[in-house]
């Protein structure tokens, strides 16, 4: 019976967050981020100021808390890859299982919500900044950990910067087809293509590097 209310109370708290986070997204998109304060998307989530920041701590968490973790999946590929994978290959079977499943994190998936999130940040200068600072916290995790495994840090910043820059091209393929007007479906079409173009010539440069023992 606890168990079934601390359920009940986990779907509430986890519903109540994604409320906060449609409505911030929703006002910011609609206003632009400066414009639109904290009081203002609590009192349109019906919560208290003080529940906002419980939830996201501060008005930039509102836009990348949820996303955040998606800036260090090229390290999480690699960390996880098989015996005798590269991290190349690693990073490559990720991108293209997330085109298979349409993830949002690659701009493929039907509902815009993560379009809007993209367009809320390119149109906001401190917001671009942070998108930055995560992006290159993802790198330089990869970077670590490559450089963990192989002892060479110049060597693992280079592949991890090659690898980080060309998932963000593609995604960024993605985003830019989409708003030139084609559908989803259409880009989604060739994205694998695209994606093992795109590995194919990294992996000419990496050919060989950090292959897991």
């Amino acid at each position: 019976m606890a168990a079934e209310a601390m359920g009940l109370r986990e779907r509430k708290k986890h519903q109540t967050g994604l409320r906060i986070y449609r409505t911030a997204i929703a006002l910011f998109a609609e206003k632009g981020f400066e414009a639109v304060s904290v009081q203002e998307i609590a009192d349109a989530s019906e919560v208290s100021k003080m529940t906002v920041f419980n939830y996201f701590g501060t008005k930039e968490d509102l836009v990348f808390r949820p996303m955040v973790e998606h800036f260090s999946d090229a390290a999480r590929a690699v960390r996880e890859r098989s015996p005798g994978e590269s991290a190349v290959d690693a990073v490559r079977r990720q991108f293209l299982e997330m085109i298979e499943g349409r993830d949002p994190s690659v701009g493929l998936h039907s509902e815009p919500f993560a379009r809007r999130i993209r367009e809320v940040i390119m149109a906001t200068s401190v917001l671009r900044e942070r998108a930055y600072v995560e992006s290159e916290k993802g790198a330089r995790a990869l970077a670590d950990l490559l450089t963990e495994e192989t002892g060479d840090a110049t060597l693992a910043l280079i592949a991890a910067t090659t690898l980080t820059a060309a998932r963000g091209a593609l995604v960024e393929e993605h985003y830019r087809r989409v708003m030139d007007g084609e559908s989803i479906d259409e880009v989604a079409a060739d994205a694998a293509d695209r994606a093992n173009r795109a590995f194919d010539l990294v992996a000419k440069g990496l050919r060989g590097y950090a292959v897991k023992a």
